[in-house]
């Protein structure tokens, strides 16, 4: 029976009887990698592991196998000790230890400690410049919610690699959320040309529909990215998030699980299953996950917003977020997550001057839309109009789709700031009935220009 029929064979119950015995009949490390890989697709852990061993036996450096044994939890020192003998005596290996070490890292979750090793292997002269591990890096920054320096090294690996699909469904969900809609759109149309049977291409395109608001579009991308790679987290937190926006909750559950059983260290799969329950009021469901994952992914930055995001849905819980998020922005004063949710509870508690310093000190070395409009609506309730409507520009030249500060614009330029009220009172008093008739006219014609934004802003 050929063996690509076989690979097609495996069904989520197990191997097909016909594999069973290929690996006491023939010694051969292909035949082994493809055991390995077809057991851990069927989720038999223990031989899976005896698999990639043997290969490792067979041959040293075969990186797959390492990463194989590495994502199933075996110890990082353990997979090195298998490729001891020919680091040893073959020339110009030094780097294939720390190599090991990086990616145990990785699968442990540890993402600071991966992007400061991978970083040092990026400096040797053999390794410098490698498609692999700027892909790597580009992850684990997004892992670690550093999406600008993501954005820098996906954008590096695809200049080395015009045809590189591995991690872009990755980079093009980043740029969306930047609303770099545009560049989002130019990226699926390369990633189609170059193979439409992958998953990337088309969660790139899920992506542009999910930010422009075209959920069931997003919905039907995703479904057929998961149809040609059933392992696709991205695939998988595309169309839970879709499926959450159109109110059907309990199905996005079931999807955000899922990527959360394949990616157990990312932080994403778990903030959507959490969205959810907050979604449908289920909070207690929502603390025990966000608790769950304080103690499995350890004490960060991201983890603290995460679980000060769900006490704050909570009016008993208040004080314990505020104690969250400022332990989380001690950590990292510019994570974007941590700044827009203390900012959230500085306004519950109408501190705006206190807000208005938080939010400048968050931009003054990075810029970012969500802020900018945080700072505007900030801004406006201390009455500083002229200053909240440049924030409000600034945030909608980073992304023309925010909805928001749009609405906070209009808004502005509907409603007279009191300054504009007492010159209008001075106006009348010393010009007359004529100015009158003038300021009218500019009522009006402000009015037709928020109309016109408005209809902008909806396309």
């Amino acid at each position: 029976m050929p063996l690509l029929y076989l690979m097609g064979s495996l069904q989520d119950k197990g191997l097909p009887k016909e594999l069973t015995g290929f690996s006491v009949c023939v010694k051969d490390k292909e035949i082994n990698m493809m055991l390995a890989n077809l057991y851990k697709k069927a989720g038999q852990e223990r031989p899976s592991v005896t698999s990639y061993k043997e290969v490792l036996r067979q041959c040293p450096l075969a990186l797959d196998a390492i990463l194989g044994l590495l994502s199933l939890s075996v110890k990082g020192a353990e997979v090195a000790s298998m490729t001891m003998n020919v680091i040893q005596t073959v020339p110009n290996l030094d780097w294939l230890s720390v190599w090991i070490k990086a990616y145990a890292f990785v699968h442990t979750g540890d993402n600071s400690r991966a992007i400061n090793t991978i970083c040092s292997l990026e400096k040797k002269s053999l390794l410098r410049d490698n498609v692999d591990l700027l892909g790597s890096l580009a992850d684990l920054y997004f892992r670690a919610g550093d999406n600008k320096n993501s954005v820098l090294k996906f954008e590096q690996a695809q200049m080395l690699d015009p045809y590189l699909i591995k991690g872009m469904d990755v980079y093009g969900y980043l740029l969306a959320r930047e609303g770099r809609l545009e560049d989002v759109e130019n990226l699926g149309c390369r990633l189609f040309n170059i193979s439409d049977q992958h998953a990337e291409p088309w969660v790139v395109s899920g992506c542009h529909s999910f930010y422009s608001k075209r959920y069931s579009r997003a919905l039907y991308l995703g479904a057929k990215a998961i149809q040609l790679n059933s392992n696709s987290v991205q695939a998988l937190l595309l169309k839970g998030a879709a499926l959450r926006n159109m109110g059907r909750v309990q199905e996005a559950i079931i999807h955000f699980r899922e990527a959360i059983r394949l990616a157990p260290c990312r932080l994403d799969c778990y903030e959507g299953l959490i969205e959810c329950y907050l979604a449908s009021n289920s909070i207690r469901e929502a603390m025990v996950m966000a608790n769950n994952v304080y103690k499995t992914l350890g004490a960060n930055a991201q983890t603290l917003t995460l679980l000060a995001t769900v006490c704050l849905e909570d009016p008993v819980t208040q004080e314990k977020a505020k104690t969250l998020l400022d332990k989380a922005l001690t950590q990292r004063p510019d994570y974007i997550k941590a700044v827009v949710k203390k900012a959230e509870l500085l306004s519950r508690e109408q501190k705006y001057e206190d807000g208005i310093a938080l939010l400048r000190n968050a931009l003054a070395n990075q810029s970012d839309c969500v802020l900018h409009r945080i700072l505007g609506d900030f801004l406006v309730a201390v009455n500083e109009y002229q200053e909240a409507m440049d924030q409000y520009s600034i945030a909608l030249s980073l992304d023309p789709n925010d909805q928001k500060s749009l609405e906070g614009m209009q808004k502005m330029e509907k409603e007279e700031s009191p300054t504009d009220a007492t010159q209008e009172e001075d106006v009348d008093d010393m010009e007359g009935s004529g100015e009158e008739g003038d300021l009218e006219g500019s009522d009006s014609e402000a009015a037709q220009w928020a109309d016109q934004e408005q209809w902008f802003g909806m396309q």
